[in-house]
């Protein structure tokens, strides 16, 4: 309500004309007696500058004061982390060593800014950056650095601190408390007993101006901490703003976790792949031995006696024909040939007494019983021994 009477309150000169139509009060409109009777209030603008200042004086108060809080923690928890120390070290070290024997070798340091470009350095395979490499470092040989995010925990505050707003801000509080302290000494006398401007804003600016001084030394000592790190960092600190360098560092910092994160999910990766190979490469090598034995008409059966898989050979044995296939023995082929000359030497004697044999009938008879005398009892081991049986005995 205030900024808006601010904002359509009329000039002077209009308030003194209406102020002239007091004896009109009752025929003028209700805008027109509103401003009549506004007109009656001695600076009435700067009263309602006043209020409105001390309106709006503590969110001025909280939008400053957390933002210098945050950039002077930021500089303290920089300078006091070893951890982050002992990083820039290592950054330091690999850096020198990648360049070995260029104009760049042997350096003393480097910028801040280039800890954000180390992820444009990739591996020759193009699937790891050299902040992948640093943080697998750091994991493996260094394990306290990784540490060092939770230690610059005002860093992401920080870099969302524009130095400049803040400047103004604090700038533009000196400047209407000045001027609320400056009215209130030529202010005129109250026109009633109700009027307590002067009384209020007395006692408002009094506090202002304490709360005000503590932000100021608190600024002042932002500040220096600032350049403290510009030393200790050995930057500029008029050229590098808070807001660039904490933008980068914090940038850096969340780069830094997330390589950590990529480098992990990796490794899970190819620990999963090299378990899938090796689990492979057995089941192919157990699938080759089973053909193996399969061949040659083995049954896989363990060395303490376990028949455990007997049902999978069988069951791919049936499958492939393998089981149909099984080679005669020396001692099966033995009976047969010695079956066929017990045979043979019927038939030549049967022949040779043709003539004392009684019927062809009686020949056959006797020729058959004798050959079945003859031929021993075997055990046929498949399908194609019993039809090769089978046929002999038909012939």
């Amino acid at each position: 309500m205030v900024q808006s009477l601010l904002k359509l309150l009329p000039e002077q000169e209009q308030l003194s004309v209406l102020s002239e139509l007091k004896d009109e009060y009752e025929d003028l409109a209700e805008s027109e007696q509103f401003g009549v009777v506004i007109s009656s209030v001695k600076k009435l603008k700067p009263r309602l500058s006043a209020i409105l200042f001390q309106l709006q004086f503590e969110e001025q108060v909280n939008n400053v004061k957390p933002d210098v809080v945050a950039v002077t923690a930021a500089c303290e928890e920089l300078v006091q982390s070893e951890n982050f120390s002992q990083l820039l070290q290592i950054i330091l070290l690999v850096g020198n060593f990648m360049n070995a024997g260029s104009r760049n070798a042997k350096a003393f340091g480097f910028s801040i800014s280039y800890l954000c470009k180390l992820r444009d350095t990739k591996s020759a395979d193009q699937k790891q950056t050299l902040l992948h490499f640093l943080a697998d470092v750091c994991q493996e040989s260094y394990p306290n650095v990784m540490h060092f995010p939770d230690e610059l925990i005002h860093l992401e505050k920080a870099s969302r601190v524009s130095a400049e707003t803040l400047q103004k801000n604090l700038d533009q509080m000196g400047k209407q408390i000045k001027s609320l302290e400056k009215d209130i000494e030529t202010f005129p006398p109250p026109q009633s007993e109700n009027d307590k401007f002067v009384e209020k804003m007395t006692s408002f600016v009094a506090t202002a101006r304490e709360q005000f001084e503590k932000l100021e030394l608190m600024h002042n000592n932002m500040q220096k901490q600032y350049e403290d790190l510009g030393k200790y960092f050995v930057f500029d600190p008029k050229k590098i703003t808070p807001e660039e360098l904490f933008s980068d560092l914090n940038n850096f910092r969340n780069m830094f976790q997330q390589a950590v994160i990529e480098n992990q999910k990796r490794k899970e990766s190819e620990e999963k792949m090299r378990k899938a190979k090796l689990a492979r490469e057995k089941a192919e090598k157990e699938k080759e031995e089973r053909q193996k034995k399969m061949n040659t008409g083995q049954i896989n059966i363990n060395d303490d006696g376990d028949e455990t898989g007997i049902m999978d050979d069988l069951l791919e044995a049936l499958q492939s024909g393998a089981a149909f296939r099984r080679k005669r023995g020396p001692r099966q082929a033995a009976n047969r040939r010695g079956a066929g000359h017990a045979v043979t030497n019927i038939l030549a004697k049967e022949l040779l007494q043709e003539n004392s044999s009684p019927s062809s009938g009686a020949k056959k008879s006797r020729l058959n019983s004798e050959a079945k005398k003859a031929e021993p009892v075997e055990d046929t081991g498949s399908l194609e021994d019993l039809l090769d049986v089978t046929s002999s005995r038909s012939n």
